[in-house]
């Protein structure tokens, strides 16, 4: 099975400023053990994040690589694998299709990973364009309430989104995914 990862405040610290630098990436306590137990249970684990920080010229794609080389290497040493980190550059009033909430990141993740469709897959995000995007590519949403979690559920509740399920962070999502699902 294929989890689908949104990465500011699901994977790392976000406090709704943009993170403009490996030294300013941080990962949320349990994080990254949380993608070493899912990808040791057969797992799939790919990440979709907008970025416009490059678009707005606050950091380029040298600092993000080195973001994501960080994260790599953390998730490598505790067992796990990222198979793919899909991301959108663009400025929000580009009119991309990549941008979440539409659907674009997903598809380049499920075509990087030659995969036929994303149904059944999951989609973990702390916003509501990551369970949108998720739901629009056929995942099942689930929201974290790490990042701006809390604030996605307490909006959710007055416009609710269709079989989202809430977890405390990514640990409680993995915890759970396990407990009733077990080994992909």
């Amino acid at each position: 099975m294929l989890i689908i990862l949104d990465r500011d405040g699901v994977i790392n610290h976000y406090d709704g400023h943009y993170i403009c630098s490996v030294e300013e990436w941080r990962p949320l306590p349990g994080s990254i053990e949380a993608i070493g137990r899912l990808c040791r249970a057969g797992y799939r684990v790919a990440i979709a994040t907008n970025q416009s920080g490059i678009g707005r010229g606050l950091y380029d794609r040298d600092a993000l690589d080195a973001m994501h080389q960080r994260l790599r290497e953390l998730v490598a040493g505790v067992g796990g694998r990222i198979e793919h980190i899909a991301y959108c550059p663009h400025h929000p009033d580009a009119g991309c299709s990549c941008r979440k909430p539409e659907p674009g990141l997903l598809h380049e993740i499920r075509n990087a990973l030659g995969l036929e469709t994303l149904t059944g897959s999951l989609m973990a995000g702390d916003s509501r364009k990551d369970l949108e995007a998720g739901i629009s590519a056929g995942c099942r949403p689930w929201l974290v309430r790490t990042g701006n979690g809390r604030d996605t559920e307490h909006h959710l509740r007055s416009q609710p989104l269709v079989g989202v399920e809430v977890f405390d962070d990514l640990a409680a999502l993995t915890d759970h995914l396990l407990a009733v699902h077990g080994e992909a």
